[in-house]
């Protein structure tokens, strides 16, 4: 037990989460950096570059410069084994997010200082709220022209129903930038325009009336800096690490991801202050950390990861106890026992095979088809962790194998696919060979054309279908279900688990049809049919 809780202690499990364009990705190249795992950070540039970015490892998201799929990557810094998730920012792939928030401990908010807080960047935080997930804020490109940085603390606090606490303090803007003040040490960290920062310039103050703060960034910005911290002490409360770890106050930073400028203060104060593994929420109980039995939960399943070897991967969050290499767990959705002899630990597409894995570890192992996102592994206990569910989608479409000479690789490639969850397929009760296509947004079609064509060699059409509203149906009754089922078969599909699904074209017909068939249940997700089944 000494040794798993020595091993808890040093997790650090977190996702990074913002808008699109944010620079999520960039900082998470420059955390790499500082932590060691990577030597050159690449800029993220769409198609514009030769250098990618690490995390942004499949095609598209090389030529978009976005992120499409949530990488996993691992490194060790002061201490801490450091998990990180770098998760799609683009609201077409909200479920790929949501289900790597399932994963992690807390979470590292990303805000352009120009834009302020935006959309996906609210939606988020709602999600991480629910959960009561920490939330460590920084606030990005302060080396630009933006928002006054007391204003976007109080759209932080409005927007996102959050209390903010500022670690660092930004010493002008834009042009006008100097660098940041550090409100609990003490410490100036200046900036120099054009340079990569590395290392970032450090002065110790003994306070703010000391003189030599006028020498390093000059008198009117100085002043500036003296009103704000006034202003900002009398506002905020001092920063309390307890209602952070509860999710009631965001610490928040100042700084330019970009020229690696207050990264390396963000990454020491998250092996800082953030938290260690946590229990998770299963359906029958709370399974904690230090329980010494091994349990976990695949919350992410990714095909083709090495173009070379076209292998399948699911990524498994480590819940409680010690994952071994070449043991027999339980495999609870099938009853079934299951073996891994090669699991690993990730940088982004790189991986290296692994002997053991403790709470907070995110592993991956190979898998011919045996795991379904939402999967538990155990030592032999049935639970069923809970907030890894399939959305309903809102955008449909037929779709068609657009080369009869590949239908092999087409049906492959369609399966594969779809156990990620890139998108959700569904069949037609009477028709099981009429694949019929559910998307969150239109890009994720886009995606699935790029890597049929791109990893298995074949390629589709779609052709659009009058459908925009579908529910997860289910009864008490299966002779009910099944009445039910029979007498809308143009109205009903089956996904990919065998759960029936009501597609309509207006809320007004569910609704009438849930008015007319009360012992049938509709549900907006997939979470609580596959807790059923």
């Amino acid at each position: 037990m000494t040794e798993l809780l020595s091993e808890i202690h040093k997790r650090l499990t977190f996702a990074i989460i913002s808008h699109p364009d944010a620079g999520k990705t960039t900082i998470t190249e420059k955390l790499l950096l500082f932590g060691g795992a990577i030597h050159i950070a690449g800029a993220v540039k769409s198609g514009k570059t030769s250098r990618a970015a690490i995390s942004d490892f499949m095609k598209m998201e090389q030529e978009r410069g976005i992120s499409i799929s949530t990488s996993v990557m691992g490194f060790e810094y002061k201490g801490r084994k450091v998990n990180l998730l770098d998760t799609p920012g683009h609201a077409d792939f909200s479920e790929d997010t949501y289900r790597g928030l399932s994963a992690v401990d807390s979470a590292l908010m990303v805000i352009d200082s120009v834009k302020g807080v935006e959309e996906r960047t609210r939606q988020l935080c709602v999600v991480c709220r629910m959960r009561a997930t920490p939330i460590m804020t920084f606030i990005n490109k302060l080396d630009r022209e933006g928002k006054d940085p007391m204003e976007l603390l109080d759209e932080v606090e409005k927007e996102l129903a959050v209390q903010v606490r500022p670690i660092t303090w930004p010493i002008g803007q834009g042009k006008l930038f100097k660098g940041v003040y550090n409100l609990l040490d003490h410490t100036l960290y200046l900036f120099r325009p054009g340079e990569d920062q590395l290392p970032v310039d450090t002065v110790s103050i003994s306070s703010l009336s000391d003189p030599l703060l006028d020498e390093k960034v000059g008198a009117s910005l100085a002043r500036k800096l003296r009103d704000d911290v006034e202003m900002i002490s009398g506002v905020y409360p001092s920063f309390d690490r307890d209602e952070y770890i509860r999710g009631e106050a965001t610490p928040v930073f100042f700084g330019s991801a970009l020229n690696n400028f207050g990264v390396r203060e963000l990454l020491d104060h998250l092996t800082t202050l953030a938290p260690y593994p946590t229990p998770k929420e299963a359906e029958e109980r709370l399974v904690a950390p230090e329980e010494s039995k091994f349990s976990g939960f695949v919350f992410k399943i990714h095909a083709n990861m090495n173009p070379r070897h076209r292998d399948r991967i699911a990524f498994l969050r480590v819940v409680s106890g010690k994952f071994e290499r070449n043991t027999m767990y339980y495999h609870v959705r099938s009853g079934k026992s299951f073996r891994t002899a090669n699991p690993t630990a990730f940088m982004s597409q790189d991986r290296e095979i692994i002997d053991e894995a403790w709470p907070g570890d995110i592993i991956g192992l190979h898998d011919t088809g045996t795991f379904k996102i939402g999967d538990t592994l155990t030592e032999g206990e049935s639970v069923s962790f809970k907030g890894i569910p399939s959305f309903a989608p809102q955008i449909f479409r037929s779709i068609r194998n657009a080369d009869p000479l590949k239908e092999k690789q087409y049906h492959k490639g369609l399966d594969q696919l779809a156990e990620e969850g890139v998108v959700q397929i569904f069949s037609k009760i009477h028709q099981p060979n009429a694949r019929v296509l559910g998307v969150v947004g239109q890009l994720q079609l886009e995606v699935l054309k790029s890597r049929l064509i791109n990893e298995y060699a074949a390629d589709c059409a779609y052709e659009p279908i009058d459908m925009t509203i579908a529910h997860w149906i289910t009864s008490d009754d299966p002779k009910i279900l099944k009445t039910f089922v029979d007498a809308n078969t143009r109205h009903v599909l089956v996904d990919i688990r065998g759960n029936f699904v009501y597609v309509s074209d207006s809320e007004w017909a569910v609704n009438r049809v849930r008015q007319n068939n009360p012992a049938i249940r509709f549900y907006a997700t997939s979470e609580m049919i596959d807790k059923r089944a």
